[in-house]
């Protein structure tokens, strides 16, 4: 959903980019990398080079940050923006490398605030560096006390409670709340928010989600210590496909349903084997992230009035409209 010389709009944006697909990636750590992309064919910005840094809490090898990588590469070969990604699940290491782009005097920031506070000291920095600071994917409920400029995202309690709500309309009861990491703002709204709207009983089920063989385990165990449990929620594909491995395990009649999706995951919906998804679209959370730094440089814009967010989700994806997304989540851009 994105592309093409800018217009003020930032529809126009978004609908011309979804005609990008880009570059490589997988989660580095905390490793910096410089992104480029040698297959954007769009028409490129003569704007003056960017510098931007995209901070991101994401653990190596977990497949759904190489779509916000691929939209964020997408969006900086058009700007021409030298993207330098960097990523650590540790908060504290996670604020050190906004700081580390503090002192490198990049022209703008875009950050991923799973733990907010620790991000609290390393905004207000750049800001008094005159660095922008925009936020995407985590901390929708607290970018705007963090002083950040814009924030692209799923709202993750509304999320919640309209999958809850989904659940209620399948006739579910009894739903188990996967969370892949404990205190992780994001994912614990999720779960709140599908207890507010699902009308049965809710668990929840901590797992280390780093540790799929543990995350298998864990999840076989409860199932078989609680036969009622007829619906199992996971807020990542990773764990959703390793959901169905301890169903088995446990010879458990429960479902399963998701947020996130990868290729993996979306033919999983097609066959049936999960229930549906929640999409939060991060190839466009990355995008757009990247693209509204040049847009605030190069035109002054900044969306949302810097008062409200840009939802990106969320986009229920079922058996009947699996087929729609298929082929881009097949190119790793969706």
């Amino acid at each position: 959903m994105h592309r093409n010389h800018r217009a003020a709009l930032l529809t126009a944006t978004v609908l011309a980019g979804t005609l990008l697909a880009t570059g490589c990636s997988s989660s580095s750590g905390g490793k910096k990398s410089e992104e480029g992309s040698a297959d954007a064919s769009a028409g490129k910005a003569t704007t003056p080079r960017m510098t931007v840094a995209m901070i991101t809490h994401a653990s190596p090898g977990d497949t759904f940050w190489d779509l916000i990588r691929k939209g964020a590469q997408a969006a900086a070969a058009k700007d021409n923006i030298k993207l330098v990604y960097s990523s650590d699940p540790s908060a504290g290491a996670q604020a050190n490398l906004v700081q580390n782009a503090i002192d490198q005097k990049v022209d703008g920031i875009a950050l991923t605030a799973a733990k907010p506070d620790a991000m609290k000291d390393v905004v207000a920095k750049a800001k008094a560096a005159g660095i922008p600071v925009v936020g995407f994917n985590s901390g929708v409920s607290d970018w705007k006390r963090l002083g950040m400029l814009e924030y692209f995202g799923q709202d993750e309690n509304i999320a919640g409670q309209a999958f809850g709500e989904r659940l209620n309309q399948l006739g579910a009861k009894h739903a188990l709340c996967v969370v892949q990491e404990q205190g992780q703002v994001a994912l614990e709204a999720r779960c709140a928010g599908l207890k507010k709207g699902f009308s049965g009983d809710t668990d929840i089920l901590y797992v280390n989600g780093t540790d799929m063989p543990s995350v298998k385990s864990t999840i076989t165990a409860k199932l078989r210590q609680d036969s009622s449990i007829d619906e199992v929620v996971t807020l990542g594909a990773p764990i959703a496909l390793t959901a169905v491995q301890s169903l088995s395990d446990a010879g458990s009649k429960a479902k399963i349903a998701t947020f996130d999706l990868n290729k993996e995951l979306v033919k999983a919906v097609q066959d049936g084997t999960i229930q549906f998804a929640v999409d939060q679209q991060p190839y466009l959370q990355g995008y757009l992230a990247v693209d509204s730094l040049w847009l605030y440089k190069n035109n002054g814009n900044f969306s949302g009035g810097g008062t409200a967010p840009v939802l990106t989700g969320p986009a229920f994806i079922t058996k009947d409209n699996a087929e729609d997304v298929a082929e881009f989540a097949a190119k790793g851009t969706r």
